[in-house]
């Protein structure tokens, strides 16, 4: 008897599976799109393309303007510094009317630095133990006490800016510093190096 009341439950839950599942998904439409959307170019969703910086071959001063020259070193000089360093890019400057890659900007300037070294000086002799085991001018040591010095510099500064010339954005920018010199061969010297650290990570890789 136990047995056939358990083959009938078994055979209602079967029977109860194969019914009909009462839970039917359901899902609202979609609203339709704006009518602007599919004339209007969202370019927030999408990277910037990498810059190609090999298109660029030729340049030209921004608005015609030399680099800025100060009581130090003259605008010719940073001028030919920069030009000499762009040509080593493979950037040639344009004298004639034809549309530019670049525009180029530069400036130097005289800024003060304040610096600080440290220097360890002896102290001094300590007393020690002689061989009769008493303290007083036996055998002793020197330890160093650190002295920091601060003492201010002027360095040269020089900035080099460049512009796309058909956008007007810019692409980039650096600057850099060296010492001052005194006679007229050691600036001309002063505002190469300077330039030339500025211009040495361009093009970026």
């Amino acid at each position: 008897m136990k047995v056939r009341s358990g083959l009938l439950a078994l055979c209602l839950g079967l029977v109860a599976c194969q019914g009909s599942n009462p839970y039917v998904a359901t899902s609202n439409p979609l609203p339709p799109a704006p009518p602007e959307a599919a004339s209007v170019f969202d370019r927030s969703a999408y990277p910037a393309p990498p810059r190609d910086y090999g298109r660029y071959r030729s340049w030209a001063w921004r608005d015609g303007r030399l680099p800025s020259g100060t009581a130090w070193a003259d605008s010719a000089q940073v001028a030919e510094a920069v030009s000499n360093a762009l040509d080593q890019r493979g950037l040639r400057p344009l004298h004639d009317n034809r549309p530019a890659d670049l525009f180029v900007s530069a400036d130097l300037r005289l800024e003060t630095r304040v610096r600080q070294v440290r220097d360890d000086y002896d102290a001094g002799y300590y007393g020690g133990y002689n061989r009769y085991d008493r303290y007083g001018p036996g055998y002793g040591m020197y330890h160093p006490v650190p002295m920091v010095r601060t003492y201010q510099e002027q360095v040269v500064v020089v900035r080099v800016d460049l512009f796309d010339a058909r956008t007007g954005q810019p692409v980039w920018s650096a600057s850099a510093e060296t010492g001052q010199r005194g006679s007229q061969t050691e600036r001309t010297d002063a505002i190469r190096e300077a330039v030339e650290k500025a211009m040495s990570a361009y093009p970026p890789s």
